[in-house]
């Protein structure tokens, strides 16, 4: 069953416009917000709830615009479900942030038992900034991974960590597309690799 928006989503479309006015996504002059919209798109195509939208609208809130504070007017503002699934989807809440590794891996380590509706926000978000990485891949090359602390290994790392760790839960309609998305990248990689050699 579709979910049902009220204003509530359409508050937090403006509250994300807000916060997120001026940022752009890595690499390019691409408004945040519409790396948000495709991620609450996706999630509201796959059995989103109007929470888990709005979640979907808000998950980089905490991490990159204003940490706890942030996830306090979450919560004032739509609740405390919207805020416990954004901030599962959060991997640093301070800044500077700590170490890129060991926060990856710390994030991976609480996905296991993160609840469904955070489950599925993060593969949103993934599935999108996935799909993102193979189509500049395939325009910049090698280029790409100077966007990323990880680099090349670390993010294709992180990536497939995260489709592995998401895959365990065999009701998240995102993951296989992940999944998918993820394997494009990786085998994109591979083949410029086997050119250069």
């Amino acid at each position: 069953m579709a979910a049902e928006l009220t204003s509530r989503f359409a508050d937090a479309l403006a509250f994300a416009f807000e916060i997120h006015s001026g940022q752009t996504r890595k690499g390019s002059d691409t408004p945040y917000v519409a790396h948000l919209m495709s991620v609450a798109a996706l999630a509201l195509e796959h059995g989103a709830s109007e929470d888990e939208a709005i979640a979907a609208l808000l998950h980089d809130a905490i991490e990159d615009q204003g940490g706890m504070l942030t996830r306090e007017e979450i919560a004032r503002r739509f609740g405390p479900l919207v805020a416990h699934i954004v901030e599962g989807c959060t991997d640093a809440d301070t800044i500077p942030k700590p170490p890129w590794r060991a926060r990856k891996e710390r994030f991976l380590s609480g996905l296991a038992a993160a609840s469904p509706s955070v489950k599925l926000v993060c593969a949103a978000d993934k599935l999108h900034n996935a799909r993102s990485l193979v189509e500049d891949y395939r325009s910049i090359g090698d280029e790409l991974w100077h966007r990323f602390s990880g680099g090349k290994e670390g993010t294709l790392w992180y990536y497939r960590a995260v489709a592995d760790a998401l895959a365990e839960n065999k009701t998240n309609p995102l993951v296989p597309k992940l999944r998918l998305a993820v394997a494009e990248l990786e085998q994109l990689v591979a083949s410029a690799e086997i050119k250069m050699a």
